[in-house]
């Protein structure tokens, strides 16, 4: 074999060997990822989760706001790539506990009953003014700790964003507890976009958040922003924290 023939012998192992290895770290770190994303959803492989969504207000019997199935579309590729099933059901068509499955339970508690049994028992230190008349500075306000985050329609709008578990190794609950529709999206689609960074800074602990949707007339769910780590205080009693 001369020179020449020995060269590109060589170069072909050589560019094979790369190849391989380049293809098995690409793997590996693809695996572990995926790992860590079924591990903070709760959703391995062939497992199946609940999306909670209330009725519409008005609509038929069957029927779910529009934005709450854009809501929808916004976390079932994170299902999908999970390798997980969706089961969408209406707030009064579930009837069993948590930790069995994960669920996503969207909606305020004046529009899913899901949401407000998951406020009472999980997270007790938060309160939503949902029984105040129409134009009232107050109405819609999500209160947690002696703060209140108001809603000013079409510019300000807040939701909750929380990850609750009851035990170790039981399947998360994803509430999203917004002051409207378009807010239960914005929120939706905020942890299908930082779910990694909410991963690593959570690990497998329950987790509440607060975001705020600017300017919605305008820009819809777009411009969201992280306004406070409230996970302390959601889980206060109130009246332990007063």
């Amino acid at each position: 074999m001369d020179d020449d023939v020995r060269n590109i012998v060589l170069g072909l192992i050589a560019t094979g060997l790369s190849g391989g290895i380049g293809w098995f770290a690409r793997t590996y770190l693809w695996r572990r990822a995926l790992r860590r994303k079924q591990a903070f959803f709760g959703l391995p492989t062939g497992s199946d989760c609940l999306f909670v969504v209330g009725r519409q207000m008005g609509g038929t019997e069957s029927s779910v706001h529009r934005n709450d199935a854009f809501a929808l579309l916004e976390v079932s590729s994170l299902i999908r790539d999970c390798g997980a099933n969706v089961q969408i059901v209406t707030q009064d068509e579930v009837r069993q506990g948590f930790g069995e499955r994960a669920e996503f339970c969207v909606g305020g508690p004046a529009a899913n009953s899901r949401t407000a049994a998951h406020l009472a028992s999980m997270l007790p230190g938060v309160r939503t003014d949902v029984g105040l008349a129409s134009g009232h500075p107050d109405r819609g306000a999500i209160r947690i700790g002696g703060q209140a985050y108001r809603w000013e329609k079409g510019q300000v709008d807040h939701v909750l964003l929380a990850r609750l578990t009851t035990e170790r190794g039981s399947r998360p609950v994803f509430l999203i507890s917004g002051q409207t529709a378009i807010s239960n999206q914005a929120a939706t689609r905020y942890l299908a976009r930082h779910h990694v960074r909410l991963a690593r800074r959570y690990r497998d602990e329950p987790f509440c958040v607060v975001l705020k949707v600017v300017n919605s007339d305008a820009y819809g769910p777009d411009v969201t922003e992280l306004v406070a780590d409230v996970t302390r205080d959601a889980r206060t009693p109130a009246a332990e924290a007063a």
